[in-house]
C-alpha cells in the first residue's frame, strides 16, 4: 500500500511537472524506479511517459527518456503513445522532441488513430504542420475510412483545411466507410466557411449520397444550420426533394430532430409541401413529428398548414404514432387540433395507451373509446 501511494505522489509529480521532487522520489528506491519507468496505470494503462505528454511536462519527459530509459514506444490498454497524447493536447515543445527522439510518426492506437489524425481533433495548426513536416502521412485512414482531412473537416477550423489542400490537393477526394464525405461533415456540424472552401476548391458532386442516402443538404437542414443550408443551394444547387434511402426528404428529416425554424425555411421559402409524403408507408413530416413527441415541431407544421387528418399507408395518423410513443402531450395537442380517428382504429388505439391510462381519457369523446 505504501509503494502504491508513493507511485501515484510520483505521477502528481508527473503531470505537475516537477522534476527535482521526482528525482528525489525516484532516487530512493529502485523498485520505484522501476515503475515510473515501466509500469502501466489506471484503467487505460498509461505509462508515466504519457502522463507527462498528456500534460506538456517537457523537463519531465526528458528525464524520464534520458535519464531513465523510459520508451518512447511505450503504448497504453488502447496502444496509444506518448506521441498521439501531445499530438491530441497540442503540446507542440513534447511533440517536437517525442520526434526528435524516433517516436513513430505514423503510429496506429486504437481503431488506427495517428498522432496527425489526433492532433486534427484540434485547432493547432503548428502542431499540424509539425507531424506533417516530419513525414506524417496524410491519407492514411482510421478504421471507419476516415482520414485527418475529415476529421478536420468536423472541427471547422479553415486555416486548417486551406493548409492541408496546399500540401495535399486531393486529399479531399475521400469517403467514409459509411461512404460520407467532408463535406457531409462539414455540414453536419455547422462548420461554415469550410463548406465555403470545400465548395470553391472541391470537386464533390451535387447532392452525394452516404449510404443511407443523405446528402450533405439533408445532413444541413436536419442539424439546424439553414445557412449552410442556403449556401449549398447558391452553390451547389443541392436538391431540396432528395430522397434518403427510406424516402424521407429533408423536411421528414428536420420534424425527426425538431428543427422548426429549418421546417419553417424549407416551407416559407422553398415551397416545400408541408404535407410531402416519404415513399416508405407514405408518412408525413406530422407523422415523425408525433412519433418522437415533438411538441413544439407538431405546432410548427400545423401552423403551415400540415393536414392533421393525414393517414399513412397502413392508416395511422399522427394520432396514432404519438399514442404509439406514449406522449400524453402530443396527444392533446392533435386532439385540441380536431384530430378524430374512426371506429374501427379505437381497438389499435386503445392497446397502445394501456401503459398510460391518464391519457386513454383525452381520447375520450372523440373515438369510441369506453
Amino acid at each position: 500500500m505504501a509503494q502504491q501511494d508513493n507511485i501515484k505522489r510520483l505521477l502528481r509529480l508527473t503531470q505537475e511537472g516537477n522534476r527535482g521532487l521526482l528525482e528525489e522520489e525516484v532516487s530512493r528506491c529502485e523498485s520505484v524506479r522501476t515503475a515510473i519507468v515501466q509500469g502501466h496505470f489506471g484503467r487505460s494503462g498509461d505509462t508515466a511517459v504519457h502522463y507527462a505528454a498528456r500534460h506538456g511536462q517537457l523537463d519531465v519527459l526528458k528525464y524520464l527518456i534520458e535519464e531513465l530509459g523510459a520508451d518512447v514506444e511505450l503504448v497504453n490498454g488502447d496502444y496509444k503513445r506518448a506521441l498521439h497524447e501531445a499530438a491530441s493536447m497540442g503540446h507542440r515543445e513534447c511533440l517536437r522532441y517525442l520526434i526528435l527522439r524516433g517516436a513513430k510518426i505514423d503510429s496506429l492506437k486504437k481503431a488506427d488513430w495517428t498522432p496527425l489524425m489526433m492532433a486534427c481533433t484540434r485547432r493547432n495548426l503548428e502542431v499540424i504542420k509539425d507531424l506533417i513536416d516530419s513525414g506524417a502521412n496524410v491519407t492514411l485512414k482510421n478504421k471507419d475510412g476516415w482520414n485527418c482531412f475529415q476529421i478536420a473537416c468536423r472541427e471547422g477550423n479553415p486555416e486548417i483545411i486551406q493548409y492541408l489542400l496546399k500540401v495535399s490537393p486531393g486529399i479531399w477526394d475521400v469517403e467514409s466507410k459509411v461512404k460520407r464525405t467532408p463535406l457531409h461533415t462539414a455540414a453536419m456540424h455547422g462548420c461554415s466557411e469550410v463548406v465555403d472552401i470545400l465548395l470553391e476548391r472541391c470537386g464533390y458532386g451535387s447532392d452525394a449520397k452516404d449510404s443511407c442516402g443523405v446528402t450533405p443538404f439533408m445532413d444541413a437542414v436536419q442539424n439546424g444550420h439553414v445557412g449552410i443550408a442556403k449556401l449549398l443551394l447558391k452553390k451547389h444547387r443541392a436538391n431540396i426533394s432528395a430522397k434518403d434511402a427510406l424516402g424521407a426528404q429533408s423536411l421528414h428529416r428536420a420534424a425527426v430532430t425538431a428543427q422548426d425554424k429549418a421546417i419553417q425555411f424549407l416551407v416559407t421559402e422553398l415551397g416545400v409541401n408541408v404535407n410531402e409524403r416519404a415513399t416508405d408507408l407514405n408518412l408525413t413530416a406530422l407523422h415523425y413529428a408525433a412519433k418522437e413527441g415533438h411538441r413544439g415541431t407538431i405546432e410548427t407544421l400545423l401552423t403551415l398548414g400540415a393536414d392533421v387528418h393525414a393517414k399513412d399507408s397502413k392508416g395511422r395518423s399522427a394520432l396514432h404514432m404519438a399514442c404509439a410513443g406514449q406522449h400524453t402531450k402530443c396527444i392533446r395537442q392533435l386532439v385540441d387540433a380536431g384530430l378524430t380517428d374512426s371506429p374501427d382504429n379505437t381497438g389499435r388505439l386503445a392497446s397502445q395507451l394501456l401503459k398510460k391510462p391518464e391519457a386513454l381519457k383525452l381520447l375520450e369523446g372523440v373515438t369510441d373509446i369506453k
